[in-house]
This record gives C-alpha cells, structure tokens and sequence, in this order.
C-alpha cells in the first residue's frame, strides 16, 4: 500500500511538472467588443491574466466549463478567431510607491504622460478589504478647506463620502478642491478617471499641475476609448495604489470619478459574456462589486501603522433622481453623501452642495472641537433660513427676529459661496461662525459682512495668533477669545441704502 501511494504521488508530481514545463495553449473561438472566447486552457484561474499571438492582452473573467471567457484589456482589435493564447500564470497588478507621485498612468501602471514606466512593486488591484480587528474608529477630521463640507458636513479619515450629483453640476470640481487641500497638508491622493474623455484627464492634470498638487497625487485613468475591461479595473488599481500609502501610516485619500460609468462598463462586460441580467440589465453582483471596493477605504488601528484611506466616489444622476438604482446602491454603502443640486448651481451657489440632502454618517465625532462648536447650529439656520426666504420675496412684514434669522441667512450663503481652489482653514470658519451667530454682521448687507470677516481673520493672525493657532489646532479657547475677536470687527454698522 505504502508502495502504491508514493507510487501515485510521483506520477502526481511528474504531471505538475510536466504542466509547468510544458505551457498549455488555447485557441481563441470568439472575439469582439471587448471580449474573447478561449478553449484549450483548462488550468486557468479566475482573474488570471491572458496573452495572446497578436500581444493583445486579457484577463480570465468568466471561466465556463467548456472555455473561457477574457475581457481584452489591450490589443483588443488584433485579437481573431483562430489565434493562440496562453495564461501568464499571475492576477493584475500595478506597480506602487512614492514613484507613482506625480504619474498620470492606466490600471496596469503603463505610463500615459510622455514619461519612462514606473518602477514599483508590483502589487496585485484585486485585494481583500481589512478585517474587522484590523479597523479603528473614525474619528480623526478629514479637513477639506471647503466650508459648506468641513462645518455643517464633516469627514473623518477612512470614511467613505459620496459626491452625488446630475452631469455639469461641479462634482470633479469638488473632488479636486479636496485633492488640492489633501496634497497642501502632505497627505497622497489619487484620482480616478473611469470611462471620461481623455481631454477631460488632460484637463485634470493640468488643472493640478497648475496648482502645484500634481506631485503629491496619482492619475489613474481609463478613458472612454479604452476596452469596457480596462476601465472595469480602474478603480481598483487606484484603491491598490492608495493602499501602499496607507500601510505606511499615512492618511491616503482616492477619487473614484466615476462609478456610475464603472457600473456600465461591469454591465457591457457581463451581457457580452452571457450572464443574466438583472434590474435595468446589470448583472446581480453589481452591489458586491461596489461594496467590495469601498470596504477597502477604511481606518487601521495603532497596531497595523494608524493610517487611512478615505474615499470620495462619485455617482452621476439624471433628474436629480437619486432613487436610480446605482445611486441607491452607492448610498447605501457610503457612510454620507454631498448632494450637489442642480438648482443651486444654477444661482452660482458654488460649490452646489445642499446642506438639506446632504449627510455624514460620522458626524462630529471627527470635526474640530472649536468648529463643532461654533457650528452647532448650522444646518437649523440654513434650514430655517430656507423656509423663511420666501417670505421676503413677496414683501410681507415680519417681526424683528425673523428678519434676523433672514439676515443671517442671506450672509451664511455668502460665506458658503466659495471660489475653487481657495481654502478655509478652521480659523477662518470659526471666526465667521461666531461672528454670525453672536449678531456682530446683522448690521451689514451681506456683500459687506463677508469682506468684513475675511478682514477680521487676517487681522486675527497678525493681532491674535494664539487664538487662530489653537482653533487650527483644534484646541478649547482659553480666556476672553470671543472678545478679542470681537475688536476686529467695526462697531459702527449702518445698513446699506
């Protein structure tokens, strides 16, 4: 018996490796669109990467028991029926490090900007969230520089934050205001572009090269001329790249722009291979897919490094319809969402985040102790404010604390009105805040009240440097602060004719 079963483990072993000598070839069967149909490859694993004669390259997506069906993520037009193909024996994977800073590259890491390929480790874009041990609470402050976000909607690190939105309504803008302020504070970002036009991405790397952030932050792009396969992995090679980050102890953050034409790249990948379709023709994994790319944003404990990565995925909806079943998904999944609405953009009310359907599910237990308390009653104004408006535009007369509530209204949607690429630290919005809450601009027209607090903060760094440092710090304010601040504004208020 001891015999025959060493007998059976050497046969055993000489086929393995007569299968690593000898490379089993296939045949392609089927191609176009995007995808192949291979048989003859039997020993082929799920995401295994495929060469073919032509060059072309693919992954091993659908394995069937009679052949195997590969997306094309390059070459996809040489690639005919009746060509070789072989498996590589290895998963995708995109070469990460501090080399990737400053790159714009697709999700296999070939460069996209004139420049010599990148050489990194290579590290596979398909990787398993971190267990639940693995994960910390999320409780440090995610500070975008973008007031309406950072005091009525505060991010921690390792949060997941959707920007949600109808097309043209500024959310790629957002998206690279908080890159912007992200690679100021030294922290590596990196964006995604999936399926957008490629001078859309040019745009965008100009755009930050312009502002000096280009070296801190990672493009990864898959543009809309690019196989459905390649802009399918997009997204994960950013997470991937991302990660590297995180685990040396940094706080990484990563766009996903955007998720809505990742889903219709997923659904043209799995109705050309011939799986079921399911609620408007995506496959019936599409959440999962989702959910196991955003798990992998998350906050690590002490023990693994203390890093983070946050994510901003962005979804694109039509009529405002945030009940599609892609943004429903995605809301779902996300810990918040920044709703931009179409109307406010439309009255220059930039960045057009509507404090009402906009949320964060973290909350302010990572929002700086001083603006959480100078913010306190945000949302309450502006909500007020909003049921109030309309009173005003028909000439009614109101009582001396309505007219208050309007006039402060009027000046917190100054103060949300921002320029992009500027940045309010938490000084700046502390100041404004207070200002707005204890009365000091009911005296002046909005206009003027902004360009007063604007005035006031500077003053405050030159004249009370202890003050701004322990509100930037995030520091409770020791002694009389409120009246330090309040000698910066004017005393003397009279009412614009």
């Amino acid at each position: 018996m001891a015999d025959a079963a060493l007998t059976r483990r050497l046969a055993q072993a000489g086929d393995l490796g007569l299968r690593r000598a000898v490379q089993l070839r296939g045949a392609v069967v089927e191609a176009g669109d995007g995808v192949a149909r291979v048989v003859g490859l039997p020993d082929c694993g799920a995401e295994e990467l495929v060469t073919f004669d032509s060059g072309a390259l693919g992954m091993a997506y659908e394995l069937a028991p009679a052949h195997v069906g590969v997306v094309l993520l390059d070459g996809a037009s040489r690639v005919r029926p009746g060509d070789g193909a072989h498996a590589l024996g290895r998963l995708p994977a995109l070469p990460v490090g501090r080399e990737l800073l400053g790159r714009v590259v697709d999700p296999l890491g070939r460069p996209l900007d004139d420049r010599p390929a990148p050489r990194g480790r290579p590290r596979p874009v398909f990787l398993a969230a971190p267990e639940l041990t693995a994960r910390a609470p999320v409780h440090a402050p995610l500070l975008t520089g973008v007031m309406a976000i950072d005091s009525a909607i505060p991010i921690g690190r390792g949060q997941r934050q959707l920007i949600v939105g109808d097309r043209n309504v500024g959310k790629t803008a957002l998206a690279l205001d908080i890159v912007a302020a992200q690679v100021a504070a030294h922290a590596p970002c990196v964006y995604v572009a999936v399926g957008q036009a490629s001078s859309r991405v040019q745009s965008v790397r100009e755009h930050l090269e312009k502002r000096g952030v280009l070296s801190g932050t990672v493009v990864i792009a898959a543009d809309a001329g690019d196989p459905p396969g390649l802009q399918y992995l997009a997204p994960y090679a950013g997470a991937t790249a991302a990660e590297f980050f995180r685990d040396e102890g940094e706080g990484a953050l990563v766009v996903f722009d955007d998720l809505t034409k990742h889903a219709d790249a997923y659904r043209e990948l799995a109705l050309l291979l011939g799986r079921p379709p399911g609620r408007e023709a995506f496959p019936g994994d599409i959440f999962y897919i989702h959910a196991q790319l955003l798990e992998r944003a998350t906050a690590l404990t002490e023990a693994l490094g203390g890093g983070s990565l946050t994510a901003f995925p962005i979804v694109e909806t039509t009529d405002s319809d945030i009940s599609a079943y892609i943004p429903t998904n995605l809301i779902s999944i996300t810990d918040g969402q920044l709703y931009l609405d179409t109307a406010l953009f439309e009255r220059n009310q930039r960045p057009a985040i509507d404090l009402g359907r906009s949320v964060s599910r973290v909350g302010g237990a990572a929002q700086p102790d001083p603006l959480r308390a100078a913010a306190r009653n945000l949302r309450i104004v502006a909500s007020r404010f909003e049921a109030l408006e309309a009173l005003t535009r028909v000439g009614l007369d109101v009582d001396p604390a309505t007219r208050t509530a309007v006039t402060r209204g009027f000046i917190l949607r100054e103060f949300l009105r921002q320029q992009r690429f500027t940045v309010r630290t938490v000084a700046d919005q502390v100041i404004a805040l207070t200002a707005l809450t204890e009365g000091w601009l009911d005296a002046l027209p909005p206009a003027r009240a902004e360009a007063a607090v604007w005035a006031a903060a500077e003053h405050a760094r030159v004249e009370a440097p202890e003050v701004v440092e322990a509100a930037n710090a995030g520091h409770a304010q020791a002694g009389d602060w409120k009246a330090r601040l309040r000698s910066f504004f004017p005393r003397e208020q009279e009412k614009a004719p």
